[in-house]
């Protein structure tokens, strides 16, 4: 018999305060990997792959409310075509 681990319940809101609280946290100017809030969000349990997909939907639905900017490399990409690693920070307006 193959032991599953779990399903996390995570909200999609529950993210998206993470990533907010976290760039709050770091600042203006600096960014955040969508890793960091899935680790926040699994706590001990440490499995913070499986919830890569939600940070980043909740990532994309603040970027689209103007709440956060995306970024790779430095520069603000479209969410729905970036391809790669990206990171999270506020907006720089």
């Amino acid at each position: 018999m193959t032991k599953t681990k779990p399903e996390v319940a995570i909200s999609r809101a529950q993210a998206e305060a993470v990533i907010l609280e976290l760039c709050h946290v770091r600042g203006l100017g600096k960014t955040i990997c969508p890793s960091e809030a899935a680790r926040v969000l699994t706590g001990s349990d440490g499995d913070w792959r499986r919830l890569m997909e939600i940070v980043r939907a909740a990532g994309r639905e603040l970027h689209v409310r103007g709440e956060i900017e995306i970024t790779q490399r430095g520069r603000v990409v479209d969410m729905a075509t970036v391809k790669g690693p990206i990171r999270f920070g506020l907006p720089k307006v």
